[in-house]
């Protein structure tokens, strides 16, 4: 086809005023809006669906420094706000990430840090994923870090509270080791209880507590002659030590969170006969995941909904059923069952202890013991910051892990005499914005597990990881919402050649005076990165 430059742009477009004009957008994607790390998922699936596994990488890490880490203990709300899934099934976006993580270890690939030193120096408290996130963070932006933890390894929680058949040691350890390799002096069995005193004599400009909640909540239970009773956290850290505790034939766990599924399904592997949930609401209003009741269930773990113990006689236990009422709340029924239990596990949930900032003046605290911390993460103590489980949020390790940056953030600009302010986000781009016509459906890539009736006898890693072909399958399942990924869609569908292709990586351009404003680009878009805008006026 051919045309006259020599016509004018009224010519062309048949002596017509343009009402409406194609723009590039750059959307926000509900996978990056949903998540509590802020990765750029998006961009990094970009480069995984080209194969370019390193890039990726890197482009992950810029956010979570925990990749492998993540790719296995996240519950991924990334997933659940994915477009994908009202196509057919969501990106398995935690699987990537964990495989890229796992490439990441397995290839010994590294960070160098390249900002000029600052002559900076924090101090950070807690080596869990808050804490590790922060110093990682401070050092890329040039200053130096020194992290003191009580416990005598790196990890906090995520080494002492999630078993091994979930998060293999070698691979939470590798993915401390680089931020070690990047400079982040860890020191190990040492409790800090003179936080100021500390501060003073290591010369620090700033500190950042990370403690996480490591104290078990109890609860008062009429026990005439009690059995043996363990709380959760200290039967979890125990196994995690190679101090596993004897449990007898028949064990009950109190609580329907995700630590009391992990301590019934340690207790199976520690030869419990029987491992029973004991909880007093349903399963529709359990705070465990879905997936970790499933598992449970798989691995010969009983759950007794609407129940509460309301009595115990050395091995004997009442417990009376309850009922939901239109709340979908539990109330009692009167009615009541015994059990025969050999221990008993209470896992209720846990408490932090920041006792030792209650001397730091300025301080506030929230009746459970929690620091309130401002905006910038910080207390009401000048240049001291907290952040994670100590703090009020909900608890998981993402969660944890993306305070630790947005502090890390606040830090280095308390600390340059600046204030940072997170940018702005673009409009979050919904499944109804999307031109689905280019899509194929195309079921996610499942990772395997060991076989249930060989879980119980040891801890190997219950689920697997992709392969680089599966890998890289289900990077290329991203819909790219709302952002150009270069298919050439607009290029090939303009009437009038008024899409300008700019090379790969750089996009493309509108030649305004080639548009009619007819909208063809806007159509073919699949990935809604056209928006069409009312013309300016002359």
């Amino acid at each position: 086809m051919t045309r006259s430059l020599d016509l004018t742009h009224e010519q062309r477009i048949g002596h017509q005023q343009r009402v409406r004009r194609p723009v590039y957008v750059d959307m926000l994607p509900p996978c990056n809006h949903a998540c509590p790390a802020g990765e750029d998922i998006q961009a990094w699936l970009a480069h995984a669906q080209a194969g370019e596994f390193e890039q990726a990488w890197r482009v992950l890490v810029a956010d979570n420094p925990l990749p492998a880490v993540h790719g296995r203990v996240c519950y991924h709300p990334c997933e659940s706000a994915c477009n994908r899934g009202q196509l057919d099934e969501t990106v398995s976006i935690h699987a990537v990430e964990r495989f890229l993580g796992d490439r990441a270890n397995e290839l010994g690939w590294q960070c160098p840090v390249t900002a000029a030193p600052t002559g900076k120096k924090i101090l950070v408290v807690g080596a869990g994923p808050s804490g590790l996130s922060a110093a990682w963070h401070l050092v890329r932006l040039g200053h130096r870090v020194e992290i003191r933890d009580a416990g005598p390894v790196a990890g906090g929680m995520m080494h002492f509270g999630i078993p091994a058949y979930r998060l293999p040691r070698r691979d939470l350890e590798a993915d401390i080791q680089r931020i070690e390799d990047m400079g982040v002096k860890i020191v190990l069995n040492h409790k800090v209880e003179d936080l100021l005193g500390e501060q003073q004599a290591g010369e620090f400009d700033a500190v950042f507590v990370a403690v996480g909640a490591h104290l078990s909540k109890r609860i008062d239970i009429p026990a005439r002659d009690a059995g043996k009773m363990l709380d959760a956290v200290s039967f979890l850290r125990d196994v995690g030590a190679g101090t596993a505790p004897k449990l007898g034939r028949r064990v009950a766990i109190y609580g329907g969170g995700n630590t009391a599924m992990d301590a019934a399904r340690v207790a199976r592997r520690l030869g419990a006969e029987e491992a029973l949930i004991i909880y007093r609401r349903d399963r529709e209003h359990m705070p465990a995941h879905q997936f970790e009741a499933d598992e449970a269930l798989e691995e010969g773990v009983k759950i007794h909904w609407l129940r509460t113990i309301t009595d115990i006689d050395q091995t004997h236990f009442t417990v009376e059923v309850m009922e939901v009422d239109a709340n979908g709340r539990p109330q009692p029924t009167g009615k009541f069952e015994t059990l025969e239990i050999d221990s008993l596990i209470l896992a209720l949930g846990q408490n932090v202890d920041t006792g030792f900032m209650q001397r730091v003046p300025d301080i506030e605290f929230k009746s459970d013991g929690t620091v309130v911390v401002d905006d910038h993460m910080m207390t009401g103590h000048a240049g001291i910051f907290a952040g994670g489980d100590m703090v009020p949020s909900e608890r998981t390790v993402t969660i944890a892990v993306g305070h630790g940056k947005k502090a890390a953030r606040h830090i280095d600009a308390w600390l340059r005499g600046e204030t940072w302010s997170k940018p702005v986000e673009h409009p979050v781009v919904g499944f109804d914005r999307l031109h689905l016509w280019y899509f194929t459906e195309a079921a996610q890539r499942a990772q395997d597990h060991a076989l249930s009736e060989a879980r119980a006898s040891g801890f190997e890693e219950v689920v697997k990881g992709l392969h680089e072909n599966e890998a890289l399958f289900e990077a290329k399942r991203c819909l790219s919402c709302g952002n150009c990924f270069e298919c050439d869609g607009c290029f090939a569908a303009c009437p009038e050649h008024a899409v300008i292709k700019l090379g790969k990586g750089k996009r493309y351009r509108f030649d305004y005076d080639l548009c009619t404003g007819c909208g063809v680009c806007f159509d073919q878009c699949p990935c809604h990165a056209i928006e069409m805008i009312p013309e300016p006026a002359a």
